[in-house]
């Protein structure tokens, strides 16, 4: 399992340096998809907030006609009513580490990008995962340390 995560990791980082994707170059990093500048995935970032969803219920993806550009990377948006609100206020949707892996931060694996189909929220804020195995990590042990080391790693990334 670790093998073909580190893998992946050298894939998405040859990726970028001979793509000179705008992830790469972007002031701050927005997870996107291998082939794609699509953020997390394609999936309405909304659509996490709505009302009676729990963590990793499947949420709805937006449509290329319905997208906002931030941070050098599309948005995807099932409705104009969305990315309208979206566009109003990016950084009250946007996923904590843009839609990284939080668990990789805490880690110290890096920016791992994520599919946006494992989720959930820690102190109000959206955090996504490439894998089921540290959303649960984050479920059942401190999230609250965790959070921190993800945060001096996402920091670490910006310098």
């Amino acid at each position: 399992m670790m093998k073909s995560r580190r893998l992946v990791q050298w894939f998405y980082l040859v990726i970028c340096i001979l793509c000179g994707s705008a992830t790469a170059m972007a002031a701050e990093p927005v997870s996107t998809g291998f082939w794609s500048n699509s953020a997390i995935g394609g999936h309405d970032v909304l659509d996490y907030y709505r009302e009676g969803i729990e963590g990793s219920s499947p949420v709805a993806k937006g449509t290329k006609k319905f997208i906002v550009t931030w941070s050098g990377a599309e948005w995807h948006f099932a409705s104009q009513a969305s990315a309208d609100k979206f566009a109003a206020n990016p950084d009250k949707y946007v996923p904590r580490y843009n839609g990284f892996c939080a668990n990789a931060l805490a880690l110290g694996e890096g920016l791992i990008p994520t599919s946006g189909q494992v989720w959930e929220f820690f102190g109000e804020e959206l955090h996504l995962f490439f894998a089921e195995r540290g959303r649960q990590r984050w479920l059942n042990g401190d999230w609250k340390t965790y959070q921190a080391q993800a945060d001096k790693a996402w920091q670490a990334s910006l310098d």
